[in-house]
This record gives structure tokens, sequence and C-alpha cells, in this order.
């Protein structure tokens, strides 16, 4: 007996409704990310095991689908889409006019335990704006986002935007070094507060400094209430101040753009090291526990994979999450993609005069041909159940009169239409 196949454990196979309503929200993003002026880029499925562990270091290995290839060159399926992107900047791009604005859409691999909304197998949706130096390149990038939700219909999200470099000068002024910083950084965006005050105490950050780091991350809500008691917190810490002020300049660019709505929350890290300035998240609080849509912010990368520095922000979608929070709204995406009609052969001899009927109705009209050589009746039923909603029907007596038999699933009525004619014919749903 021949062993029945399934598919890898944390993939999906995709069915063609589904691929249409994928295709429909892909199709949403980039007209949203041209309008705002970024070109699409892709990059290799697999990429140099040292470029993915350059940055994230090498425990990123036991979530990774890395291997050697035949030259005995370590290689691994890309985890994200940032690290490849910079590295095609460097490699391809580094000596455009600036900024260099490009988005991507494309698959990633992670070997982790599958759930609700997260799979080894998954998409990611993004921008990376590469050059400008200012303010109101990070509210872009911020106002982007959420410009492609709103043009999707999604309603019920939550925009949460802080500053990593408010966070990463108060551990300087507690004399914890850059290298040091990391750890805590993954600490505070996993919210694991117990190992969070543990790194404090092993490093040995002063007291003051712990305390100010601890209530700082309690700070959310509306940017106004948060940054008046940002402000009285860290009175006198003249750098941190500097970073809170350089926030508040991102804030006031996001108003140029016309965002409102979101809330600031001091206590965004995200997880990845190479996060400088601005930091966002959106969470589409449908989803649970997995409510995280998106994520991104201002970073440095180019310089740790062989470029020179170079001022970046950018973000990128969790696109499974985006249709599931969709999808938990009700919205329709994408309409019906199928045949509108289906040409049928009534009689055994007829099935290549029904295959250029079709031929000369695809120029209007999406249709397939039964190709069964069923009867009418069972034809019929085929496209009820498909929901056609028009048959076609080709007979020896409409054929001598140059005509088909047109027939409405909906109403059950049934029309002669010369062939010249189909053309014309309308779909009523």
């Amino acid at each position: 007996m021949t062993m029945a196949f399934t598919r890898p454990r944390g993939t999906r196979d995709f069915l063609p409704e589904e691929m249409a309503r994928r295709r429909y929200v892909e199709g949403v993003m980039r007209e949203v990310f041209e309008s705002f002026g970024y070109g699409e880029v892709q990059t290799p499925t697999f990429e140099s095991l040292e470029l993915i562990t350059a940055k994230s270091g090498e425990d990123i290995r036991r979530h990774l689908y890395h291997f050697k290839d035949k030259a005995e060159r370590d290689l691994a399926l890309r985890p994200e889409l940032t690290a490849p992107v910079m590295r095609l900047y460097i490699n391809e791009l580094k000596r455009s006019p600036k900024p260099v604005k490009v988005y991507y859409i494309g698959n990633c691999f992670r070997y982790e335990e599958p759930q609700s909304g997260r799979y080894r197998e998954f998409w990611q949706a993004g921008v990376e704006l590469i050059g400008p130096p200012h303010e109101e390149a990070e509210a872009e990038v911020v106002a982007l986002a959420m410009a492609t939700l709103e043009r999707l219909g999604l309603e019920g999200f939550e925009v949460h935007i802080g500053h990593i470099g408010v966070l990463r000068r108060i551990l300087e002024d507690g004399g914890v070094r850059e290298e040091d910083q990391n750890p805590v950084m993954n600490a505070i965006d996993k919210g694991e507060e117990a190992a969070l005050k543990g790194l404090l105490e092993k490093l040995q950050v002063p007291e003051e400094s712990r305390s100010v780091l601890l209530t700082i991350l309690e700070l959310e809500g509306p940017s106004r209430e948060v940054l008046g008691k940002a402000r009285a917190l860290l009175a006198g810490r003249t750098g941190v101040l500097e970073e809170l002020e350089r926030f508040e300049r991102v804030l006031c660019a996001l108003g140029f753009f016309g965002v409102e709505g979101y809330r600031v929350d001091l206590g965004i890290a995200r997880g990845l090291d190479y996060y400088t300035g601005t930091v966002f998240e959106i969470y589409a609080p449908r989803l649970g526990a997995q409510k995280q849509i998106c994520g991104g912010g201002s970073y440095s990368l180019t310089e740790t994979l062989g470029g020179a520095p170079v001022p970046t922000c950018g973000f990128a979608f969790g696109f499974d999450r985006v249709l599931l929070a969709l999808e938990a709204e009700g919205r329709k995406l994408g309409g019906d993609k199928g045949p509108k009609a289906l040409v049928v052969p009534a009689g055994k001899d007829l099935l290549g005069e029904a295959i250029r009927v079709a031929a000369s109705l695809r120029k209007s009209l999406p249709c397939e041909v039964d190709l069964m050589k069923r009867k009418l009746v069972k034809a019929l039923g085929y496209a009820d159940s498909r929901g056609i909603p028009l048959v076609v029907i080709i007979g020896e007596e409409e054929l001598a009169k140059g005509c088909v038999l047109v027939r409405d699933m909906k109403t059950g009525a049934q029309r002669d239409v010369k062939v010249e004619d189909l053309g014309s014919i309308k779909v009523h749903e």
C-alpha cells in the first residue's frame, strides 16, 4: 500500500479561495507602499548562516532551518527579511541617491512550536527607509503602517510607540556597557520582570538608575500625559532627556501625517538587538495572546553586515496575523475570483466547439469548459455547487442558428444569445 504523504508540521496548504484572499491583501499592501514611493525588492529564500547570526547571535541557531550545501557552505532559510534586505542594500544600492525606499513580501522560516497565528513557514510584508537621519522619516514608517491597515479596512488595531534610545541611555548612565544592554532589552521585550531585575542586579546597576528604568517601563497612555510624567522622572538626566526630546519631535512629525489615536508606551523594547531609537508595535486585540501584527522602528545594522553606517527605519507586518485579524472582524477580502460561466457541450461531438466559444468568451468573462463530458443535468449541478452564475450550453439546434443557450443559475431563466454577442452578456450575482 502506498503511503499518503502529509505536509511538514508548521506549514500550510492554501486552497484557491484562501489564495484569492491573500493575493487581495498583498495587492492592497503593494498599492499603499508604492503610493509612498517604495519599490519592491526580493531576496533569496536562503542566506549565509553568518549573515543571519551576525546581529542576532548564535542563540538563534536553535530557531533556524540551517544546513550545509554540497560545497560545505553554512546556509540558513531566512527567519526574517530585514537582514537580507540590508545585505541587498550594501551589495546593490549603497551608491543610490538617498533616500532608498524599498518594500518586500516574502516567506520566512523558524523552527518553533506551532500554535494559533504562529507557523514554521510564515510570511512578512514590510518596508525599509534608508538614508534620512530626521525624525520625519521615523514618523513616515509609522504613518505608512497605519495607512496600510486603514486601507485594508481593519478597525480595531492599537498602535503603541516608544523610544528604545531612552531605555539605553538610562542603562548607560547606570554603567551598563552596550554589549551588556541587549540581554536587558530582551527581558523587557518578553515581559520577564524577574529576569530583568536579576540582570540589573548582576550588572550592578545603581539603585537610582534601576528604579528609574523600572518606573519608566510602566509609563503608557496618551502622549501628553506620559511625556509629562517621563520629564519629571528624568529631571537632571541630561542625556536621557535629549533622547526624550528626540522622541517628542517624532511624535510631533506624526501630526504632519495626520496620525492620531496612538498610545505612547515607553516599555516597548523590541526583541532584536539593532534597534536604536523610535520603536512601535501594532496590536489586534481580537487575536488574543498572539495579537501583535506589526513591529518596527529605527535601527543600525549596515555596519554589522560590513557596510558604512546609515540611518534606517522600517517595519514588518506578520502577514498571516493581519489576515487573521481581518477575518476576525468579518472583512470580506477580494471577492469571488472563480469562473463566471461554465460552457457545456450538449452533445459528444461538440466539445471542440465549446472550447472555441470559451476562448472567445474569456476576452470579457472568466469561464471554464466542462471537460468531464457530463450530461447537462449533472453539469448544471456542478455549476451550482461551484457558485458559477452562468451556464453557456452549446447545442446543435442553437449552433445552426448561430446561437448558444445562456442559463442564469440564480433565476433559472434561459435565453438564446448570438455567438458574436457573448462578449456583452452580464453577470447578475
